[in-house]
């Protein structure tokens, strides 16, 4: 494979990968104010539930599309449920906590930025960690 090619490969995933994580986000925030505001959801639950769903939106946009993946779901599945498990324990603690201090969004934002941390650490440690 010539650099040239390896070069767009890497561009245009790298631009899909933005894109899915960025819409993702968005997704999650506007599933919050709509079960907050248009449906009177309970906030910390409006939060868990915003983030499990632009969760697998953002899985099967990812498996598809960015890194069209060969991989069967039952191999990519399994590690992709634990990581969103652990990010939404952190994701709905650190909102639970901040909640008393801060509006809801500004709460939110916070724990976004944990649970990419906590998403960042587990998939460079865990599941795309090198074999040495």
């Amino acid at each position: 494979m010539s650099l040239r090619i390896l070069e767009r490969l890497i561009s245009r995933q790298l631009m899909a990968f933005l894109f899915v994580g960025g819409s993702a986000t968005l997704l999650q925030f506007v599933l919050l104010m709509l079960l907050v505001e248009a449906f009177g959801s309970g906030k910390v639950v409006a939060s868990a539930s915003a983030y499990l769903l632009s969760a697998v939106y953002n899985y099967l946009l990812n498996y598809y599309i960015t890194f069209d993946s060969q991989q069967s779901h039952w191999a990519t599945l399994p590690k992709f449920i634990v990581v969103v498990a652990a990010g939404v324990v952190v994701n709905t603690s650190v909102f639970a906590a901040a909640l008393p201090y801060l509006p809801y969004l500004a709460a939110q934002i916070i724990a976004v930025v944990a649970a990419l941390v906590t998403n960042y650490f587990l998939h460079k440690f865990w599941i795309y960690r090198r074999r040495e």
